[in-house]
Parts: C-alpha cells; structure tokens; sequence
C-alpha cells in the first residue's frame, strides 16, 4: 500500500485548518476506488503563527495521531521555509503541496492520483483559468512578472500556476537536494525538471479569514525570484554603465571639437547638473542590482537553518 503525504503551510489559518480537514476527508470518503490502495497522511507546518493555529493542529493531531501530524517554527521564517520543511518531513510514496485555504481545490486530488499513477508523469501541478474575484491591479502585476521572469530567465515558470501539485518521491528528493536559503519553490520545481503536465480549474475564494500577503511582500518575493533565477539584471547593469561611458567619452570628443573649431564651451548649468544627476541615479540603480545580489550571497555565506522547530508531532 502506497502513502500520499498532504504538506500544508499555515500561518495565522486558525478558522480555516478543520474546514480544510473536513473537506479533504470528504474528498477521500467520496471517492474510495480512487484511494482504495492509498493511505494518507498530513504534515501541516505551524510557520510561528500568532492566533491559535498551533492549538487547533495539537487538537487535531491528538483526535487522529496516526495520520496527522504537525511541524511549528520558533518564529515565522516565511512561505518558502514552511514548504521546505514540509517536504522534508514526509514519508509519502507521493506528495502534494496544498493552501489551507481551500483555494487550492481538494476535488482535483483524485484526478491527480489517477494520472500520476498512470506512470506517465511525475508531477501533475495546477493552474486557476482566470484571476476573477481579484484586484486588477494585483492580476496586472501578476501578468508582467511572469512576462518579465520567463524574458530573462533559461526556466520557464507557468503563468497561474499554483504550489498546488502532486508529485512523485523521486521528484521530492531532487527537490530537497537543492540547499540554498534563497529559495523560490515555484521556480525549483521547474528547475529539477521531470516530466510535468497542469490542470486548469477556476479561481476559488478562501473558505475563511484574509490573505496574508500584501502588495509590497507580493513585489519583495517577485525581486527574489528574479535574483534567484536570472543574472539577465548584472548584465544590464554593466550594458547601461558601458553605454553610459561611451556617451560621455563622445561628449568629452564633442566639446573639444567645438572648443576648437568655434572658440567657446558648452554652456548650461541647467543641462549640466541634469547629466549629472541622471548618471549619478543609473549609477545608483546599477549598484543597488549588484547590492542585492551580493547581499543574497552574504545570506547563502552564514549557512543558517531554513527553520527552526520548536514542536512538531
């Protein structure tokens, strides 16, 4: 009998955890041909939450020790190290990557097993059709990052495509064999490579509470994919600074040449201050992209834990 391990990140998802139990129990009750011969586990992950979402997973592991179990941080070390240690903490012959949320529709997990254990795949991920139900300016910027990343990145990341996805052990263990701290899991999962196809479904609205992400963490978690996948940005920095040195060694050529030919200089403090305070910010610009990446390589330099377990069962 083959095990399918369900991680499932939580932070500050109290109301939402035993809906999210409740529901995929449903699923697997509803279904029994399809999880005849599988048993399952949980592996939820408590990411420092400050509700009683720690509370909610001991009561929950204490009325079904067998199947559900908990991992909870010391503090909140953020999205990336929840699906870490989930991953991690599994024994599943297959994993899947779940939102609490129910955004992440529990109803596509029979299909999914189905066409996994088929043997044609080793990953079946999801995608929602449309982003209805969310701010257009949240969809706008969605829709550029994915242009931006896949322009200047060798790994394509599908647009609209959730964590949601089933995957095979082997899949898992490739995964948990890349050690950076800088991690960015939708860009991993494509980067280990390993045969993949999605599933459409339509946008679903959480099952309780509000999203935790704002617009500014949305921005600062793009950036890091784009560092973490792509030195596209170094090498414009160094394009823009060499076509900057160009220009100013002909403008040094232009200023000679009419020094000479018409006697008189150029002037203008006006257009001057203004090239100087247009080179001082490119050169500003080209530093701060070289500073990140620097400064994601002081990070990877410390070889701090990803997490730290305070509790887990």
């Amino acid at each position: 009998m083959k095990t399918m391990s369900l991680v499932v990140p939580c932070y500050n998802e109290e109301p939402t955890i035993e809906i999210f139990y409740n529901t995929v129990e449903k699923v697997l009750a509803d279904n029994p041909e399809a999880f005849n011969d599988i048993t399952t586990e949980y592996v939820f992950v408590n990411d420092g939450s400050s509700d009683d979402t720690l509370t909610v997973l001991r009561n929950l592991n204490a009325a079904h020790p067998d199947t559900v179990h908990y991992v909870s941080f010391s503090r909140n070390f953020g999205k990336e190290a929840g699906l870490l240690a989930g991953l991690q903490h599994t024994i599943g012959d297959y994993v899947a990557v779940m939102d609490v949320d129910l955004q992440d529709p529990p109803s596509l997990l029979p299909k999914m097993l189905a066409m996994i254990e088929t043997g044609d795949y080793d990953c079946i991920g999801t995608m929602r059709e449309n982003r209805a139900g969310e701010p257009f300016i949240r969809s706008f910027l969605s829709r550029s990052f994915y242009s931006v990343v896949n322009k200047i990145s060798k790994v394509q990341i599908i647009p609209n495509a959730r964590d949601y996805r089933l995957m095979t052990r082997q899949m898992v263990d490739a995964i948990l064999e890349l050690p950076e701290y800088n991690r960015f899991s939708k860009g991993i999962f494509n980067w280990v490579g390993f045969r993949t196809t999605y599933l459409k479904f339509e946008n679903q609205p959480r099952s309780a509470g509000e999203t935790h992400w704002s617009m500014l963490q949305l921005f600062s978690y793009s950036v890091d994919a784009i560092v973490d996948f792509s030195d596209v940005p170094l090498k414009i920095a160094t394009l823009t600074g060499g076509l900057l040195s160009a220009a100013s060694i002909i403008s040094i050529f232009v200023v000679i040449i009419r020094k000479l030919l018409f006697n008189n200089s150029v002037g203008g403090w006006a257009s001057l201050v203004t090239i100087f305070l247009f080179i001082g910010g490119i050169q500003l610009f080209c530093l701060g992209i070289i500073g990140n990446y620097i400064g994601k390589i002081y990070i990877e330099s410390k070889h701090r834990p990803h997490y730290i377990v305070q509790e887990k069962k």
